[in-house]
């Protein structure tokens, strides 16, 4: 069986996150429940793994790791740091932390779509939104 494996690192101080790696994870847990019905009837198992970090580590937050890849390694995504008013009130001084460009927009969380797009990647494979229509041998009547 092949294995995918994704790793999130967010913040965490007291048992919170600040509101961009929350939402982060709400895409995550959604995606990675796609993931598994599209992938394990193809014998890939999915292993997700969640990495807390102190305020030491901010500017690793907010990242998804795919077999040890980040995703702006893997698709064509841009980091950026920017203000973060969440992580500022949750440490308690002025704190940067991870946005993306993705598609010509600008998120403060991990968009889904750049995670199943990642997560196709990382495994060689194509995610069926980014097939070129009829590419399936349908002859375009499904796609």
């Amino acid at each position: 069986m092949k294995t995918l494996r994704i790793e999130w690192r967010h913040i965490d101080e007291k048992g919170e996150t600040c509101d961009r790696c929350y939402d982060t994870g709400e895409n995550l847990a959604s995606e990675i429940k796609r993931l598994k019905r599209a992938l394990e009837p193809k014998g890939i198992e999915i292993i997700f793994t969640e990495t807390k970090l102190d305020a030491s580590r901010v500017s690793e937050s907010n990242t998804v790791l795919f077999n040890d890849v980040p995703i702006e390694d893997l698709i064509d995504i841009r980091v950026l740091e920017t203000r973060c008013e969440s992580c500022t009130e949750l440490l308690k001084k002025e704190t940067n932390c991870r946005a993306v460009v993705f598609d010509g927009n600008e998120y403060d969380d991990i968009p889904a779509k750049a995670i199943r797009r990642a997560a196709y990647k990382a495994l060689g494979l194509e995610a069926e939104e980014d097939r070129p229509a009829g590419s399936c041998g349908c002859g375009g009547s499904c796609c």
